[in-house]
């Protein structure tokens, strides 16, 4: 037995098809590579999957008491999943890793090589390639990563992963960030740390459909910009500014006209453009203004980030 442990969270999600996949190639790659030097430990998430995901980790638990869970009371979401997953390993070591086989596990050598030999806090993976995915999707992904780059201190790389390899005292430090409102990538940027890059091409997934809509990932964007950047906030305000500023340019030009020239009653539709614009302008700040309220709001109900309805850990069981 080696003096060191790895604990695989597995964040799940209606994933009947790919578990039994990921669990065969991460046994493999664990007995080719892994095995002389650190003892393994599997905690499944499951996101409150209403296909046959549960039964399908029961079966594997049965045959291999490396095998623990966490099953939620119902779908609560990927970075609650997650949460749960870093509060209740026991590893030395904790490697994040999605069922569909889209984080390969074949880079763990490498990662577990990394931080006992070269003495990195954390090994982060990200793709360097978006084949196969839609391309509007990864004009979109791109231009996100750009924007997060330019307007948030977090370090937030392009194509980053949730596929992180990190030690105890990164655990430590993202549960210490105890939000409800969780945006993993920025939250793994913004601990800091020694943390290294391990690069890759896209991989498919090996089954079952993808949960990511094109209008989640919208949402689960917003939701990043609104976690590490007041930016927004900033925009809104100089918006109201320059139009004060255009508004009473424009007083003293229609006061000058008028005198000059009179009053004539014509203009009329370019009026109500601009009150249009203007009252665009107005909805657009309070929106944005509405969704820092609606999350700070949700911060303060103090609410669980997940509820269990069963689960079993190397030092519990819960039903």
């Amino acid at each position: 037995m080696s003096e060191k442990m790895l604990t695989v969270v597995v964040p799940s999600y209606n994933e009947e098809e790919s578990i039994p996949l990921f669990y065969e190639e991460m046994i493999r790659v664990y007995d080719t590579e892994l095995k002389d030097k650190i003892d393994l430990e599997f905690l499944f998430v499951d996101d409150g999957s209403k296909d046959r995901t549960m039964e399908v980790i029961h079966e594997l638990n049965k045959k291999d008491d490396r095998i623990h869970y966490v099953s939620f009371s119902r779908n609560f979401g990927k970075e609650a999943a997650i949460y749960a997953g870093l509060e209740n390993a026991s590893g030395d070591y904790v490697a994040i890793l999605d069922a569909d086989l889209q984080d390969p596990p074949a880079l763990l050598p490498e990662m577990i090589r990394i931080v006992e030999e070269e003495h990195y806090d954390c090994v982060g993976s990200r793709r360097v390639t978006r084949k196969g995915e839609p391309p509007i999707r990864s004009f979109f992904a791109r231009q996100f990563y750009k924007l997060m780059a330019k307007i948030s201190q977090a370090e937030i790389v392009d194509g980053a992963r949730d596929f992180q390899l990190m030690n105890k005292k990164v655990v430590n430090a993202i549960l210490s960030m105890g939000e409800y409102n969780r945006f993993s990538k920025g939250i793994f940027g913004w601990i800091g740390f020694r943390k290294k890059w391990l690069e890759y091409e896209n991989v498919e997934r090996a089954a079952g459909e993808t949960k990511w809509s094109f209008w989640k990932l919208f949402l689960y964007a917003l939701d990043g910009i609104i976690a590490f950047s007041t930016a927004p906030l900033v925009i809104s305000s100089v918006m109201g500014m320059v139009m004060c500023l255009v508004a009473f340019l424009a007083i003293i030009f229609i006061i000058i006209k008028t005198l000059v020239f009179g009053d004539p009653t014509s203009g009329w539709p370019s009026m109500v453009c601009i009150i249009v614009l203007i009252a665009g302008i107005q909805l657009l700040s309070i929106g944005i203004l509405g969704q820092y309220m609606a999350k700070t709001y949700l911060e303060t109900k103090n609410r669980p980030k997940y509820l269990i309805e069963e689960a079993k850990l190397q030092d519990k069981e819960i039903l």
